[in-house]
């Protein structure tokens, strides 16, 4: 069990670590060619609408109830009767994705209005108009991306996981094309980044066909009704809540930063980028091999191997997590500036930017353990427990938004995200416990106290002999990235040097 979960778990990371790269990049070329402003905040929200949808189904609600209700079918059914659950929640899932987005694309004005209302009342229109614009141009990425989610779990039910962690390249690839080459034969250069969203979609889609033919699981247009879209219905509803909390109070932070001053929304934009690089490669990259195999398991009713397989996970993301907690907040204004901090980028932005960066980067073990608890309710079944903790969390959050942001503007905004995901992880946690389900182990206690002693001195070194953030504004990019790169490698060797001496073995892992 150990070694084919950490195998696979390596590979959705490596490809996931390709793709987050990419997003870097793509995230350093559009920041350099149109900055932080209005014209940006304006694509980031008619991205970002989609985009919070795809994470509902891409990564969210959608897979995580679809994928065990295939296991359970892969485990106890024939072959045909698989076929038969796949191609009637395929068919589905296309037909109201199919209304949603025309409904979308028709009420654009009014979508953005919905998500985004700051834009509609300021005193210049172009703004929200340009933002329905491009929403018209953004929104069918959800159903492309959203099949492309069924297709996903599909090759990962059937054990292959690279597929669907390498198809994210494939957007990040359109956004550089098009922000590049494109944006130099429109009117309004900006637009070119919606077409590069809707491109993306439709490569991803197109990308994994071959890979579902291959194993003779390509989903077929079957109308009527099949018992397993009532089970579907009843998981993915409140798991809609559940397990995409931290997605909704993203969305949350996007509408009340509309109303702040241009280029809040940007901000937040870039600092939750680099949140997610972390976040993708360890609690996403687990929570996806984590489902997998819990649901396996639960459905051969494999409990010893079902614990083992949420300790591994816990232990692999205390080790990675905690150090990578620590980089993000110790190390924000140097990650921004290096990355971001270029041509309409100003130096200002990079600062305010950093800023909210630390604020997210607080709660990144939060946002993991969410990753890898609420799977644990839902490879069982059970989506009213992450619903209970989702809801307590959603709320809380929107009341500390609309505390914090009066005093601290869109760092308010970021701060309070983390702190209700901390209540999000510890409410599942709880549950986790009160269940019978699991708990901590002595073993993850002695793991903790030996990380927390290795962080320790990776930020003493951080804190005393790496704090000179004016090299960075007075260097090149290449100067920037080995003064970065450098730092980062010096602090990783003192962390994983610390874990070795005292006595962490990762082939124990």
């Amino acid at each position: 069990m150990s070694k084919s979960f950490i195998r696979s778990s390596s590979i959705v990371s490596a490809m996931t670590f390709i793709s987050r790269i990419l997003g870097l990049i793509r995230d350093f070329i559009i920041a350099r060619l149109f900055g932080a402003n209005e014209l940006t905040d304006a694509f980031l929200v008619a991205f970002r609408i989609p985009n919070f949808f795809r994470r509902l189904f891409a990564e969210g609600a959608f897979s995580q109830a679809f994928l065990p209700i295939l296991a359970e079918t892969k485990a106890n059914e024939s072959d045909i009767e698989v076929q038969l659950v796949i191609n009637h929640i395929a068919t589905k899932l296309l037909s109201v994705l199919m209304i949603i987005t025309l409904v979308a694309v028709v009420a654009a004005p009014l979508v953005i209005f919905i998500f985004a209302w700051g834009f509609y009342f300021k005193a210049d229109s172009t703004q929200f108009h340009l933002a329905s614009d491009m929403l018209r141009i953004t929104f069918p990425y959800l159903l492309l991306i959203s099949l492309t989610a069924l297709s996903g779990s599909i090759l990962n039910t059937f054990d292959n996981f690279t597929v669907p962690a390498f198809t994210p390249v494939l957007l990040n690839i359109s956004l550089i094309l098009s922000a590049i080459f494109s944006s130099q034969f429109l009117n309004n250069p900006i637009m070119a980044l919606a077409w590069g969203v809707l491109i993306g979609g439709i490569l991803q889609l197109a990308f994994q066909i071959p890979f579902l033919r291959k194993i003779k699981k390509l989903p077929k247009l079957q109308f009527g009704h099949h018992k397993t879209i009532d089970t579907l219905k009843k998981r993915m509803l409140p798991a809609l809540f559940g397990v995409s909390v931290s997605q909704i109070n993203l969305l949350v932070d996007t509408m009340i930063a509309s109303t702040l001053i241009a280029g809040s929304v940007s901000w937040l934009y870039y600092s939750d980028r680099l949140l997610e690089l972390p976040l993708a490669l360890i609690g996403i990259a687990l929570a996806t091999v984590a489902l997998a195999k819990l649901s396996n398991y639960h459905a051969h009713k494999d409990t010893s191997n079902f614990v083992k397989t949420i300790n591994k996970a816990l232990l692999i993301s205390l080790i990675l997590g905690f150090p990578a907690c620590l980089g993000l907040i110790l190390y924000s204004k140097e990650l921004i500036i290096t990355l971001f901090q270029y041509g309409e980028f100003s130096v200002d932005s990079a600062i305010k930017t950093s800023l909210s960066l630390q604020a997210y980067g607080s709660g990144l073990m939060a946002f993991i353990a969410i990753k890898i608890f609420a799977p644990v309710f839902l490879s069982r079944g059970d989506t009213k427990t992450p619903v209970k903790a989702g809801i307590v969390a959603m709320v809380s959050n929107i009341i500390l938004n609309l505390i914090l942001v009066q005093f601290y503007g869109h760092i308010g905004l970021a701060a309070a995200t983390s702190l209700s995901a901390l209540l999000n992880a510890s409410i599942l946690y709880f549950y986790l416990i009160k269940q019978s389900i699991f708990k901590f182990d002595a073993a993850f206690y002695k793991m903790l106290t030996r990380v927390i002693f290795a962080v320790i001195l990776m930020s003493s070194y951080i804190l005393f002999f790496d704090t000179n953030i004016e090299a960075y504004f007075d260097s090149s990019i290449f100067d920037r990235c080995w003064l970065l790169f450098k730092s980062i490698a010096i602090s990783a060797s003192i962390y994983f040097l610390s874990l070795f001496v005292i006595g962490v073995r990762f082939k124990d892992l």
